[in-house]
């Protein structure tokens, strides 16, 4: 079977299919190591296909020295031994695939490690094959970097390296040197790279920090940026990138990219985009027939609050026709502060908070990528600065949350010393209070964040509106939330209510509509979702 083909009607399979993150580390340890591998998310892919989810994305589990843990990869065709091998990455796809599962897999093209052989014997000189393979430039007349470019990470952007006698650039860490992506013999590398995955059978490609990939040729200074009314965590956040990324030339690269994935079937591409102004960005990447499927923003990942006026916002950016560009959304991931935590009020039910959020990611246009725990409403774990692993959480300690504590390991049980996660010492803590939110702990609960997840992914499955409809969004006052979405003779209407109290909702709103979600709905109680369906 093709499990690649296009379905719904004709359209991509991926087009509004539900996401499921995984982060290999802290999902499930089976060699007793602490720390999750191949084997462990292929024991749990029935849970998973239990969800009622299109798709899984693995962050990398590709050969790396673990420095940015596994985003800085030293072999794009191989799977790090701590997480296993090649045949155990066949054996999770074969899985996936019997349970109706996609398997989407990351793809980090703007660097690599500084152990990947291409770095290796492009540091060795400047005049061998690898040579222009990553960004090298003399030093100033001073001695000093070539330009002002910070890093994402904290620091210049530059490396003095003593066997080139040259600097080298990296957007990261140091220890991820920048991949020089204008060189077409790189492209050419990166996607032998990707058409390895393909061969093997993956149905995508979400695409680390692709507006990363390439930079100014003329390596000119960022202008700064007022810190003014800004919180401020490192010099990085003082400039404008406008050179050291976001390439006019990153959209030709994807379009070579969409040719290889067309040529496999319907194949999923997603970007990730990061920056403060990522609209023209995601919009460039995605339109047309011959860029990317999607990409993701920022709008909500590290955002303080929610509230109608963002998700009207961020909604309406993309309500057009499919050839515009098709979004795709995420409240949380492996490098942002866990959602509940960020916007549920202190005195709100934190369960019931978890389901709104929830709900309201499955509501929206695009395709909902949803992270681990999610389903389970973990919030964010604190971890104590002797624990932390994360290089970014300790160089900013104690400034910003960090990392780690969303990466904790997933509650599988609550009996068990280490939540199910592992019988040994896990590479993190388990979270405070996660082990009572433990998948077998909520799957015996009615009234779960989990069983209420999995009865709204089966009411969106059932739904073409929610999976592919037009988006708007009715005039209501606040604090109530309407989204409307239709397709062909099907209209779905969700509500949902942003306060700590209940909310009247006006009786003639909803007249016409079938109740699928929720009760009432004359009033919404605090935090309530009410989902309602009619056939025009």
């Amino acid at each position: 079977m093709d499990t690649r083909s296009p379905i719904k009607g004709g359209q991509p399979w991926w087009r509004g299919a539900v996401v499921y993150q995984i982060y290999p580390r802290s999902y499930l340890d089976t060699n007793r190591d602490g720390i999750g591998d191949l084997p462990g998310i292929t024991q749990k892919l029935a849970y998973i296909a239990g969800l009622g989810v299109d798709a899984i994305w693995i962050s990398p589990f590709f050969k790396s020295p673990m420095s940015d843990f596994g985003y800085d990869v030293s072999d794009y065709c191989n799977v790090d031994p701590i997480f296993g091998t090649l045949g155990d990455f066949d054996t999770l796809l074969a899985q996936a695939h019997r349970l109706g599962l996609k398997v989407i897999i990351d793809q980090v093209y703007a660097h690599t490690s500084d152990a990947h052989d291409w770095f290796a014997a492009s540091r060795a000189s400047r005049d061998n094959p690898y040579a222009d393979w990553y960004v090298w430039r003399d030093p100033k007349p001073d001695g000093t970097p070539p330009n002002n470019w910070q890093s994402v990470f904290g620091g210049a952007a530059w490396t003095w390296d003593a066997r080139r006698q040259q600097y080298y650039m990296h957007n990261f860490l140091s220890t991820q040197p920048q991949l020089n992506v204008h060189n077409r013999v790189v492209q050419d590398a990166l996607l032998a790279a990707a058409k390895f995955w393909l061969d093997k059978g993956v149905d995508g490609f979400r695409l680390d920090a692709i507006n990363f990939a390439m930079f100014d040729p003329d390596f000119r200074d960022n202008p700064p940026w007022p810190a003014e009314g800004r919180n401020i965590t490192r010099p990085f956040d003082l400039q404008h990138h406008i050179h050291n990324q976001s390439h006019p030339d990153i959209p030709v690269f994807m379009e070579r990219i969409r040719e290889l994935a067309d040529s496999y079937g319907a194949v999923f591409t997603v970007a990730e985009v990061a920056g403060p102004d990522p609209l023209p960005e995601m919009t460039a990447f995605t339109a047309g027939e011959k860029r990317l499927s999607s990409a993701y923003s920022f709008d909500f990942l590290y955002a303080s609050r929610l509230s109608s006026r963002r998700v009207r916002a961020s909604q309406m950016n993309w309500a057009g026709t499919f050839s515009e560009g098709w979004p795709s959304w995420a409240f949380s991931n492996h490098d942002a502060p866990r959602c509940v935590s960020r916007w549920c009020p202190p005195d709100a039910d934190r369960r019931q908070f978890a389901k709104l959020t929830n709900a309201l990611l499955l509501c929206l246009r695009g395709n909902p990528i949803l992270y681990q725990g999610e389903e389970l409403g973990l919030p964010q774990a604190e971890v104590a600065f002797e624990d932390l692993q994360d290089r970014e959480a300790i160089a900013n300690w104690p400034r910003t949350l960090g990392r780690d504590g969303a990466r904790t390991p997933m509650p599988w049980s609550k009996g068990d010393m280490f939540a199910g996660f592992s019988e040994a010492k896990p590479w993190l803590p388990i979270g405070q209070g996660h082990a009572e939110l433990a998948a077998a702990e909520q799957a015996a609960d009615p009234g779960s964040v989990l069983n209420y997840t999995r009865a709204f992914l089966a009411m969106r499955s059932a739904s073409q509106a929610l999976q592919l409809g037009r988006v708007s969004f009715p005039e209501v006052a606040e604090p109530l939330l309407a989204i409307r979405r239709e397709d062909g003779g099907e209209t779905v209407l969700c509500l949902f209510n942003l306060a700590t109290s209940s909310t009247a909702v006006p009786a003639a709103f909803t007249d016409g509509f079938r109740t699928l979600i929720g009760s009432g709905p004359v009033t919404l109680p605090p935090h309530g979702v009410w989902i309602g369906q009619t056939q025009v």
